[in-house]
């Protein structure tokens, strides 16, 4: 039988992380935060009102947030420096390869509203490519956690990570379903369900939508699928992925990004280079903007919900079974 996650209540994980950060300005006197004019939004607001001489509001002039990011990280202190994704990506990108990554600065880049799961704000907002622009940049930690205690329990740790971190939350009140007191492990991923018949590994919001898929398929079908949580997308845990295909012998990947330089081409790069003849199956956004609408009707629409995940678990099996 695989094991049943119970959902503990609907949280946003950005509160996750604003509450963890308030606890930081309180242990580590080098933590500082920035914000590009959002601080309510990222629940940045606590920390603001408890350390001001040690929070700094820059404006709608995220460029220079990264710039005064960079240069407080020179003065030994710990910079948090948190807006929306798509504007802590895109509109920045050259600041941070020339003035965080190429000089391996230890800067934290917190990337709220995230996703498709944006919702309301639509495609301008959505950031469905920040995972594979972030990525690509050498010597860059690339995070993306799956719920409040997760989003918590990481923005403790990458405090204590020297170097730059690109740290991806939502925007959305979501399942709140890992350990309150969980240690978050940077590069390690967690086997969350154990099965035989196919492995299905994701990431952020769609680690649960996994879950609720291999539940259902376990409870109508006795498929058992092997769910992996990958929160750190770059360093990979290979080993575990590896490890888990090896057994089931086909894997489905599920993450809130598009098909293009996301979590599956990361798990298709190692299966490629370890000659492996594995099937793999990607639910993601088909190289497509998003648009305006409710959450959960926008994975339904762009096909990365549960019911998603579990169509390709039962096309990959076909496969399978015939090869």
């Amino acid at each position: 039988m695989i094991k049943i996650y119970e959902n503990k209540g609907f949280k946003e994980t950005r509160e996750g992380f604003g509450k963890a950060l308030t606890l930081l300005g309180r242990k580590n006197h080098q933590v500082v935060a920035l914000c590009a004019d959002l601080t309510s939004s990222l629940f940045m607001n606590r920390f603001s009102k408890e350390f001001p001489e040690r929070f700094f509001q820059i404006g709608i002039a995220e460029a220079n947030m990264i710039g005064i990011a960079a240069g407080l990280s020179i003065g030994k202190y710990i910079p948090f420096a948190g807006t929306f994704a798509n504007f802590a990506t895109s509109r920045v990108y050259d600041q941070i390869r020339q003035s965080i990554a190429y000089s391996y600065k230890n800067v934290k880049i917190c990337a709220s509203h995230s996703g498709l799961t944006l919702g309301e704000d639509g495609a301008t907002h959505q950031s469905l490519e920040d995972i594979g622009m972030m990525k690509m940049l050498p010597g860059m930690t690339v995070i993306n956690t799956c719920d409040y205690n997760q989003t918590y329990a990481a923005t403790l740790s990458i405090a204590n990570y020297l170097g730059p971190v690109y740290f991806r939350f939502g925007r959305p009140a979501v399942a709140n379903f890992t350990d309150e007191n969980q240690i978050f492990e940077i590069g390690k991923a967690l086997l969350l369900t154990e099965g035989k018949d196919i492995t299905i590994v994701s990431t952020g919001h769609l680690v649960w939508e996994s879950l609720e898929a291999s539940r259902i398929l376990y409870e109508k079908e006795g498929i058992t699928c092997e769910v992996i949580n990958v929160h750190t997308i770059k360093p990979l845990d290979e080993k575990l992925i590896l490890n888990s295909i090896d057994k089931t012998k086909c894997i489905v990947t599920a993450e809130e990004h598009n098909y293009f330089g996301g979590l599956g081409e990361s798990i298709a790069r190692v299966i490629t280079t370890k000659r492996l003849s594995i099937p793999q199956s990607l639910v993601a956004v088909n190289d497509t903007f998003g648009e305006s609408g409710k959450p959960m009707e926008l994975l339904k629409k762009y096909k990365i919900d549960r019911d998603s995940i579990m169509n390709h678990v039962k096309i990959l099996l076909e496969k399978k079974k015939n090869q």
